[in-house]
């Protein structure tokens, strides 16, 4: 904890008179299965008791009170340099949250939030797993008001010179060509249906189930029968229906984007960053650009069928479970390759990006990508031949599919080190270029396995703050040793010279 701001600070506020109505919701959500378990396996045999009835309303009453009391015992005063958060009715805590700790600032707009006029607020700093201040409810103008106190440090910072903050600057705005265009390129459909097959498996009983998708099945193929079709007639009805799931997986997948990304704005005000995105659910997020750790540039095969890519960054902020895309992670959705670069050029100007001069790896390592698929392979080939006979011998046929993609992989990647800049760069059928100013890096690790010993190669990792689960790693792989260790020294040098920032 720290001391307290020695500065003026504002009178203690209350939250919005409402937020324990959706304190009370949040509760709910998570209690609604075992309350809807209690109303309608409660009751046992034809007797109703009305105990039944009562637990319920007893447990939704015990909601209620917790909720008010949270409203009543909250408080937080916004002081010269700090946050001050108190809360707490039988365990009272006073809570300390220096401006300068804090990371990221996220309001948060559900549609019934923008019904009753006030928004969600939280205060994420660099690691842990919860924010450290989350206000359930504000009035918008109030969560904005803190938004902007946070950014300047203080209640009057910036306002007692009498100068007007200056306007921000739009750096990338999607237009809805753009967002359905992201709706082609992701799975979110496929990915939302698997997990609500997958939801709907686990809540009805398992042979109830079972006994649906057969009995559906057997009427489906039993009319297909009774039509009499042709081998080619039932080819052709086959495709078509696989065609018509995936054209209605792709719609799905525009329609999410559209919720999720409509009205996207990326704009830039006093080295802050500010993303606003949404159709129903209005989220805004803001980053102060000096916390950006690393950054992820990836194109897939629809990316560059429809010349397209993805910008992304890594900060020190960690999500909490449940809070999945609330955190500033993409400064592009979607964006034209050139758009991109303007992006990172823009932020980073001294890094001279893209980087002219990209130095291969040895070529000839390619076959190492391919050593897991030759030591699992012949085992899987000889179990399958042993029941199958020689039909177990068509997995054989991944073997030069493997060879020709690890050659392919090998063959791009590559990196480029100036006097700012470390770059990476790998894949081949889904692509990605991941980058960090030196002033981020924070440990480095030269490794080398038996096989990198016996064929005098180095493998060398650079780790940053706040590395995303889903980003590939920043490694420089399959690097002569000499190479690699010249790298190695030339950055404990350039990290002995340049201050951590992060």
């Amino acid at each position: 904890m720290t001391s307290p701001a020695t500065a003026p600070a504002t009178p203690d506020r209350r939250l919005h008179p409402w937020s324990w109505l959706f304190v009370l919701l949040q509760q709910l959500r998570q209690f609604l299965l075992p309350l809807v378990a209690l109303v309608v396996f409660g009751s046992r045999g034809d007797r109703g008791d009305l105990a039944d009835l009562l637990v319920p309303l007893v447990a939704v009453a015990v909601l209620v009170a917790i909720s008010l009391l949270q409203y009543l015992t909250y408080r937080y005063r916004i002081g010269g340099d700090a946050l001050t958060v108190r809360s707490g009715w039988l365990q009272r805590s006073v809570r300390e949250i220096p401006f300068a700790r804090i990371h990221n600032v996220v309001v948060h707009q559900s549609p019934l939030h923008r019904l009753f006029g006030v928004a969600e607020v939280r205060l994420e700093s660099a690691g842990g797993d919860k924010p450290e201040a989350q206000m359930r409810v504000l009035r918008l103008d109030d969560a904005l008001a803190l938004e902007h106190q946070v950014r300047h440090r203080g209640p009057e910072a910036g306002e007692a010179a009498g100068v007007a903050p200056p306007a921000a600057e739009v750096l990338l705005a999607l237009s809805p060509a753009e967002v359905v265009r992201l709706g082609l390129i992701s799975n979110r459909g496929m990915v939302v249906t698997a997990a609500a097959f997958g939801a709907l498996y686990q809540m009805f009983p398992r042979r109830l189930a079972s006994d649906y998708i057969q009995d559906y099945s057997q009427r489906a193929f039993g009319y297909a029968s009774h039509l009499h079709p042709g081998t080619a007639v039932a080819v052709v009805a086959a495709v078509a229906v696989a065609l018509l799931a995936l054209a209605a997986l792709r719609v799905l997948s525009v329609l999410l984007a559209l919720l999720q990304y409509h009205g996207f704005v990326l704009s830039r005000a006093e080295r802050r960053l500010t993303v606003e995105r949404g159709l129903l659910t209005r989220l805004r997020t803001s980053v102060a650009q000096r916390r950006i750790q690393a950054w992820t540039l990836q194109e897939g095969v629809m990316h560059r069928l429809l010349r397209r890519r993805r910008l992304r960054i890594d900060t020190a902020v960690v999500e909490a479970q449940g809070e999945s895309g609330r955190a500033l992670k993409e400064l592009a959705p979607v964006a034209t390759p050139a758009a991109c670069d303007r992006l990172v050029a823009g932020l980073l100007p001294v890094a001279h990006w893209p980087p002219r001069d990209w130095r291969g790896v040895a070529r000839g390592q390619w076959w190492r990508l391919c050593l897991p698929t030759l030591v699992l392979l012949p085992a899987l080939v000889a179990l399958l031949c042993w029941h199958y006979g020689s039909w177990g011998l068509l997995p054989l046929l991944w073997l030069p599919w493997s060879a020709f993609k690890a050659r392919r992989q090998v063959a791009r990647m590559g990196y480029a080190l100036d006097e700012r800049l470390i770059a990476v760069r790998g894949g081949w059928w889904n692509r990605w270029w991941r980058f960090a100013e030196l002033d981020k890096l924070q440990a480095l690790q030269l490794v080398r396995s038996p096989l990198d010993r016996l064929l005098g190669t180095a493998t060398l990792w650079l780790d940053t703050a706040g590395a995303s689960a889903g980003s590939p790693p920043l490694r420089l792989q399959f690097v002569a040793e000499d190479d690699a260790r010249a790298i190695h020294q030339r950055l404990i040098e350039a990290m002995a010279r340049r201050r951590l920032r992060w």
